[in-house]
């Protein structure tokens, strides 16, 4: 029996997902872009729920798998992050399971079955000098494996050059696995550490997104975003999703406050819940 939650097959609603030439780009430059999941009812339902959070975050922190230090010892300097928004309030909750957003997962793993991994938040508030630099997501998700996720980034505000946006390297999908730099750290530590071929291929393209509107991008990808310069705040819901079947690599919590999956055990149970699984379908005619 399906889990409780995982949507329904890809071909109950093809509407959901990518286009052929979204495919391609996704394959080629490890990242596809802009792609409507919200309308502008659930932009706001989703923008009430993160303000709420964020306005609680000090209360709400031990319900939360993390809140950057940084941030909370230097709020004027550190970008607020924080994982966990889905245990605190049930509008984030509700997101993770959107089909515009499980679908096209799916479709770019290629998997028939699709799992939740955890969830962020990226808050910066207008004329904010706080960065995120470059970095490969799974540099921080080691822990799991084989390396079968991806990261959906949801625009709460229009994401631009001015207030910040991400900025992604294409083709970086297709390097190896780099060091793991300090997401408080310096914006381009991680160029330390790159060969001739990779400075030279270091090329940055803006991830420009109206509010609503989500990227998707591989877990190798290198990517970072600036300062926001601007008089308007730059919000974003990230999703991390994995394939069903990728297992634990640690005999340690995965994420605090979560019960430990035995090193080899797969991911599952209500932390980790399935979000897309075609048995749905069948257990619904």
């Amino acid at each position: 029996m399906a889990e409780p939650g995982a949507t329904a097959a890809l071909d109950r609603r093809p509407d959901w997902r990518l286009g052929d030439e979204q495919v391609a780009a996704f394959a080629r430059d490890g990242f596809v872009g802009p792609v409507a999941v919200l309308d502008r009812q659930q932009l706001e339902r989703v923008r009430a729920a993160v303000a709420a959070v964020l306005a609680d975050l000090r209360r709400l922190e031990p319900q939360l798998y993390e809140v950057e230090a940084g941030h909370l010892q230097r709020p004027g300097e550190v970008v607020c992050h924080f994982l966990g928004g889905f245990r605190v309030h049930p509008v984030l909750r509700e997101l993770v399971f959107l089909p515009a957003v499980t679908v096209p997962c799916a479709q770019l793993l290629g998997v028939e079955r699709l799992r939740f991994w955890h969830d962020q938040v990226f808050a910066k508030p207008p004329h904010h000098p706080g960065v995120v630099p470059w970095h490969q997501d799974y540099s921080y998700w080691t822990r799991t494996a084989p390396l079968a996720h991806l990261t959906v980034w949801i625009a709460l505000d229009d994401a631009t050059v001015e207030n910040g946006c991400v900025h992604f390297v294409p083709g970086s999908h297709r390097w190896p696995l780099l060091p793991k730099p300090r997401l408080a750290g310096e914006m381009d530590a991680i160029r330390t550490v790159l060969d001739a071929a990779q400075l030279a291929a270091f090329r940055p393209v803006a991830n420009e997104l109206q509010a609503g509107e989500a990227s998707f991008h591989h877990p190798l990808m290198l990517h970072g975003s600036f300062a926001n310069r601007s008089p308007r705040p730059r919000r974003a819901v990230v999703i991390n999703v994995v394939k069903d079947g990728v297992r634990s690599e640690s005999d340690e919590p995965l994420l605090t406050g979560v019960p430990v999956v035995p090193k080899g055990q797969p991911l599952g149970g209500r932390f980790f819940p399935l979000l897309f699984d075609p048995a749905c379908a069948a257990a619904s005619r």
